[in-house]
């Protein structure tokens, strides 16, 4: 089994608590995590916020003139604020965030109850109108168990199906049908990026991921990450490889932590096949999950891990957009004994954050910079990655 240092946790300035939630929806899937064994040591007492004494290497993104000049621009509250995808369960959160410089908004179905076609459209206008940046607007629409926008029957009749199901009942083509009906609605709402497609391999039908997966064969589900990520591109819609570096068999990290004790050869011959695939076909981004997978680092959820970040960037080649999974998920909140984890998030080496408390991560994020816990060059390569996808989608 791979080793990898232990990633030691110190408690910093300023008391912040993270709060993000996971609204209920129809059949969907609700995530946690349980407590793992942390060590957390207290420096001078007004310190409360999560982050660690190592940082990662910074992986600098190739850049126009145009890009630069426009971080170079940016007070350093706008470049962390760019650097957080609000999660949103209702309309005042998300027009808060996007009032106040998010770089992204992810919304969950209650903004999109009651609603039709016409008033997504009106609203999502109306954030993008209080954004002084452009915005990347996010949804799980996933299809089957997760739907965030077609469960509203004002905006489709039926809710999308699942990958799996398309596949089993009408094969490929089904797949990519669905997939192209599905990207031109939300882009016709105005939303541009979907969370999705799952690529995750789970290793029995009965495990918490599978009903949100392609199949239980990695080289089949390759071949159709692959194919869902190109329809994407070529509708115009962003993507999200989810959840590195794959959940396998472990257990719903919305409710508790989960731990994967499978051998490296486990992810190199199945789970990283899928996004690897992905990553070919032009991906935009990878979101990395909460498990803890023993052989890559057996102290740290994968979103907190720079080990698992930098398998992500050396070994599978990914030189996009890293997002972690949502901060305010049980898995994490349990681990860091409710602290802030905006700043270990992001010296593990994702560029954005996932979360519902916007402006504590915002405020953590930039004492973290001010105090040189995370360099300026570690923020300005992860603010240029999401200005370059945002160029890419026509935004910026």
């Amino acid at each position: 089994m791979r080793k990898t240092h232990a990633f030691a946790l110190i408690i910093m300035t300023f008391l912040l608590c993270g709060c993000g939630r996971q609204e209920s929806v129809p059949e969907q899937p609700v995530q946690t995590s349980a407590t793992a064994g942390t060590t957390l040591t207290t420096l001078p007492e007004t310190t409360t916020e999560l982050t660690t004494t190592t940082t990662t290497n910074v992986y600098t993104p190739p850049s126009s003139p145009s890009l630069t000049s426009r971080l170079n621009a940016m007070s350093l509250r706008e470049k962390v604020s760019q650097m957080i995808l609000a999660c949103c369960s209702d309309e005042g959160s998300a027009d808060f965030a996007a009032a106040n410089g998010a770089g992204g908004l992810c919304l969950f179905a209650p903004p999109f109850e009651g609603k039709t076609q016409w008033g997504v459209q009106q609203m999502i206008h109306r954030f993008q109108s209080e954004a002084t940046y452009p915005m990347l607007v996010a949804v799980d629409e996933e299809g089957g168990t997760v739907n965030r926008v077609s469960i509203n029957p004002q905006i489709r009749p039926v809710p999308f199906s699942s990958p799996r199901y398309l596949l089993e009942t009408g094969g490929t083509e089904a797949l990519i049908d669905e997939t192209r009906e599905k990207t031109h609605l939300l882009a016709m709402l105005g939303i541009n990026c979907n969370l999705a497609p799952v690529c995750d391999v789970p290793m029995n039908d009965t495990d918490y991921i599978a009903a949100r997966c392609f199949s239980l064969d990695p080289n089949e589900a390759a071949e159709n990450a692959a194919i869902v990520v190109s329809t994407m591109k070529r509708n115009g819609i962003g993507s999200t490889l989810k959840h590195f570096p794959g959940y396998g068999g472990s257990g719903d990290t919305h409710k508790n932590m989960a731990y994967d004790a499978r051998d490296y050869s486990a992810f190199t011959e199945g789970d990283f096949l899928p996004f690897a695939a992905g990553i070919r076909a032009g991906a935009d981004s990878v979101m990395v999950s909460h498990n803890i997978v023993q052989c890559m680092d057996p102290d740290s959820p994968a979103s907190l891990s720079p080990e698992v970040h930098r398998i992500l960037r050396e070994e599978l080649g990914f030189t996009g957009v890293i997002i972690s999974d949502d901060l305010g998920m049980n898995a994490i909140t349990q681990f860091t004994g409710g602290q802030n984890p905006a700043i270990a998030a992001v010296l593990a080496g994702n560029d954005l954050l996932c979360y519902a408390d916007f402006n504590g991560a915002a405020d953590a994020l930039e004492r973290a910079a001010q105090n040189g816990i995370i360099s300026m060059e570690k923020i300005d390569a992860s603010v240029l990655r999401i200005l370059a996808w945002k160029q890419s989608l026509g935004l910026i």
